[in-house]
């Protein structure tokens, strides 16, 4: 499609998924309070709101879901079919900029689909503390990590808020380093960065986060912040972290600060057959494990990494949660 043709295209596509949507996910999108939109196979829509549980909202048909899903498809030049039932995203900024994934028959019952909006407040460590979801000796301990340029990795399960976590830790060093040079690597926007001297990059089908974090030191970074390491681009990362380029963040899908170390080890290994605990030891400082709790979320674990000793690393407890 050429230049011109290209905004008449984006303005018809929009219009024909705001009607697909419906009134009830284009009010969600709109809500600075709404993170997730989700619509089960069964037809039921889920909202999720910040610092609630998520509530079942509404209906959407298979119908419809279908016919939005196959609009979605479109601006990518791909097609919905039994052979290609899945789709992956990110909308446009007319609706949240949000990541959109979606699936239909065969791999499921019906069409589903989640829909996760990018944070449009950005909380600050201190907005945790007051909100009860960190103490105040985490937040000084996180804090002072951030300070003396230390690697630290924030560690949770799906939903949990490593993302929004993340984004109040990049406030804090915008705020105390606001010289430095910021790289951020993801596969969506969800990143805030507010110094003046920054580059974002993201993936795609033709270049992974390996690829980024090899062409970002050509770059100059100070700092290297990750969306979310997955695979083997975690050696990657390490390497990055330990030859000078200190007081990076990355975040994992863990179940504990321990998990953490344990996920890392997993994922360097599908690029390397040798030992990378030292490695590991070196560059990862301080993991921040945070977790869903009775409905809302709490740093459970602050962690100090201090070193390997051979058969085991060598941690200390920064603080638990009083909750």
């Amino acid at each position: 499609m050429n230049n011109v043709a290209r905004p008449e295209f984006q303005r018809r596509v929009n219009e024909k998924l705001t009607g697909e949507l419906g009134p009830n996910v284009r009010e969600w999108l709109a809500d600075p309070t709404v993170i997730e939109i989700i619509l089960n196979p069964s037809g039921e829509l889920w909202v999720e709101r910040l610092g609630e549980e998520m509530e079942q909202r509404g209906t959407m048909s298979a119908s419809q879901a279908r016919s939005m899903m196959g609009t979605i498809a479109s601006t990518l030049n791909q097609e919905l079919t039994e052979k290609n039932p899945a789709i992956s995203c990110e909308l446009s900024d007319e609706f949240a900029g949000a990541r959109f994934q979606g699936v239909i028959p065969p791999i499921v019952k019906g069409p589903a689909f989640t829909i996760r909006k990018k944070a449009i407040a950005v909380f600050t460590l201190h907005d945790y503390v007051e909100r009860r979801i960190m103490t105040q000796a985490q937040r000084e301990v996180i804090e002072a990590a951030v300070r003396n340029r230390q690697n630290i990795l924030i560690a949770g399960g799906t939903g949990s808020g490593k993302t929004t976590l993340t984004n109040a830790v990049v406030r804090y060093i915008a705020d105390v380093s606001p010289h430095d040079r910021i790289v951020t690597l993801e596969d969506t926007r969800e990143l805030q960065c507010e110094v003046k001297n920054k580059l974002s990059m993201y993936t795609s089908t033709q270049v992974n986060l390996t690829l980024l974090l090899k062409d970002t030191l050509r770059h100059r970074p100070d700092r290297i912040l990750v969306g979310e390491v997955r695979d083997g681009a975690a050696l990657d990362l390490l390497m990055a972290w330990n030859t000078g380029h200190p007081g990076g963040v990355c975040t994992l899908h863990a179940n504990s600060a321990q998990a953490a170390l344990t996920r890392m080890e997993l994922m360097i290994a599908m690029v390397s057959v040798g030992p990378m605990e030292r490695m590991i030891a070196e560059a990862v400082n301080l993991i921040v494990y945070i977790e869903k709790y009775a409905g809302n979320r709490r740093i459970k674990e602050v962690v100090q990494v201090t070193g390997y000793d051979g058969k085991n690393y060598v941690t200390q407890s920064m603080g638990e949660s009083d909750v």
